[in-house]
């Protein structure tokens, strides 16, 4: 009877465990946990903190014992390998109720999962953490007594957590080193839901540090010098670096921040070990090198995957695009794949759309805006990546944009796509709809467009037009150095375009850019060097906001 040993049991070394059982019943199965608890909902843990999820006990999936009883997993808890001898397949377990003891294995997937970053500064010991079930208890007890909070870390986890801290009542400051929120997001998007933290109370200070945690406040240093901010309860959540001390120790190679150097079937450089979850590096699907992604979805799909060789089943894996959301007070921010950013240091060409459509018909009430972006590689047409930020329905679009990269669909060919259509639900030219038809545009060349960031640095001070109303127009309007606001509503565009000076490149503009295109398609066609600001007025608005636009 071959013997696996599965090292950590939360997403990937229970999944793998599973799925191993349902496809071998004649296997043994046995799974070392470090801590306390298996299979517990870690992504969970701040929605408890806030009392979003009442009972603690909905954390907890699954038992040892109930384990046993569906899968007939040997499940020790309280277990940690301190040493892999790959020679003799066996590892080292020092366990609470055991004492030390070695084990035997034909198969080791190593799954500890990773660490997170706690910042190297004086009262650091201080800050809490949130990765376990230990964790959210020490920090539901530090909660209960506090009044003021600041949160290190202004990703997907540290938003959750500051987030739900409010709900709890307390002041809470988050605190970034980036010169923007939620860097997984550029900084156009991001700013919105740095806007809706702030509208709910939450203190946002970008650009700065932490560089002291005393008993009652935290020394932050930023842009406008340093000084103190009380602080009853101080939270971690800059991220995570990959728990590869064990993999190293075996002699498997590391890539990306430390993550375990894996193949498309799980194994390491050491035959006859796997790494899975968050230790391990994944496949990036759009250059397929290694990248550390880690993401609970991940997780789960390569513990799957890892069960499925060891068992003999063939395939090949899939690379990753790092496809994520997360909530912030009701607005929803969620992406897939690269951003404009990422690009620009890759130095990869690319070509990027922004809308602002409403999420279900206009007409049907309750219809919010989101703002979406895709960015296209403008030789192949191919999606590199989406972002979206709104109210409502901002996940079902990037996900069908993921699904449409990992389908290899073309950025053009979303404008065929066939989706679920009613008023209350979207509109017969669904978001994503829209954004292929604006993609095919700029593949032809029939409307040139032209980026936020990309006017102010316009070497030939173009005539910048706005073909809204005199009323939209004065609630805010594009603002060059170079000329006062030039205002025709594109109904009279085709009568007044005479009054547009010959000879220099018009840059048209509306609310979002819909406009714009059809005022951008009759300025050309009547003789006019004319482009689209892309993502009309709201676009640039949101990005002058910003404190470094992405091209910096």
């Amino acid at each position: 009877m071959p013997t696996t040993v599965i090292v950590g049991a939360v997403a990937a070394g229970m999944s793998a465990a599973t799925r191993l059982r349902r496809l071998d019943e004649d296997h043994e199965i046995i799974v070392l946990e470090a801590g306390e608890h298996v299979s517990f909902a870690n992504c969970g843990l701040p929605y408890y903190v806030g009392g979003v999820i009442p009972e603690r006990e909905s954390l907890l999936l699954q038992t040892p014992q109930s384990l046993r009883a569906r899968f007939d997993l040997d499940v020790r808890v309280n277990s940690r390998v301190v040493a892999v001898d790959a020679d003799a397949h066996t590892v080292t377990v020092r366990s609470a109720d055991r004492g030390p003891y070695d084990l035997t294995y034909d198969h080791l997937v190593l799954s500890p999962g990773a660490r997170p970053i706690v910042p190297d500064v004086p009262g650091a010991e201080r800050a809490l953490v949130l990765r376990d079930v230990a964790d959210v208890d020490r920090m539901a007890d530090a909660v209960a007594g506090a009044r003021s909070a600041v949160v290190v870390g202004a990703g997907f986890v540290g938003l959750e957590v500051a987030e739900n801290l409010a709900h709890r009542g307390l002041s809470v400051t988050v605190v970034e080193l980036a010169p923007q929120v939620l860097g997984a997001l550029d900084s156009e998007l991001a700013i919105r839901v740095q806007d809706r933290l702030e509208e709910h109370g939450v203190r946002v200070l970008t650009g700065s540090t932490v560089s002291e945690i005393s008993a009652a406040d935290v020394t932050v240093a930023g842009p406008d010098g340093s000084h103190r901010i009380d602080a009853d309860l101080v939270v971690a959540a800059i991220g995570v670096t990959p728990d590869s001390t064990l993999a190293a120790s075996a002699g498997a190679s590391l890539g990306p921040r430390g993550a375990v150097l894996v193949d498309d079937d799980m194994r390491t450089s050491v035959p006859g070990v796997y790494a899975v979850g968050d230790v391990a590096a994944k496949r990036d699907a759009l250059d397929d090198g290694p990248v550390l992604i880690p993401l609970a979805n991940l997780a789960n799909r390569h513990g799957r995957r890892v069960a499925d060789v060891i068992a003999g089943r063939g395939g090949r894996g899939r690379g990753a695009i790092g496809t994520a959301v997360v909530g912030v007070f009701g607005l929803t921010a969620a992406v897939a794949g690269r951003t404009e950013r990422r690009l620009i240091a890759e130095g990869r060409a690319y070509r990027a759309i922004h809308t602002h459509p409403a999420d279900h018909a206009g007409y049907y009430p309750g219809a919010t805006q989101m703002a979406l972006k895709l960015l296209v590689d403008p030789d192949t047409d191919e999606i590199l990546g989406a972002q979206g930020v709104g109210e409502a329905g901002v996940d079902k679009r990037i996900d069908v944009i993921a699904t449409a990269m990992m389908g290899g669909i073309t950025a053009s060919e979303l404008a065929d796509l066939e989706l679920t259509y009613a008023p209350a639900y979207g509109s017969a030219k669904d978001p994503v709809n829209m954004l292929g038809y604006v993609a095919e545009n700029a593949a032809t060349g029939e409307t040139p467009s032209l980026q936020w960031h990309e006017l102010a640095a316009a070497a030939d001070e173009p005539v910048v037009l706005d073909v809204r109303t005199e009323a939209e127009h004065d609630r805010g309007t594009v603002e060059v150095p170079w000329q006062s606001p030039l205002v025709i509503p594109v109904d009279e565009l085709r009568e007044r375009h005479g009054e547009l000076p010959r000879g220099r490149r018009v840059v048209v503009h509306c609310q979002v850019g819909q406009r714009g295109h059809t005022a951008t398609r009759l300025l050309r066609q009547l003789g006019h060097d004319a482009v689209n600001l892309d993502g009309g007025w709201l676009t640039w608005r949101d990005g002058r906001r910003t404190l470094v636009p992405a091209r910096a």
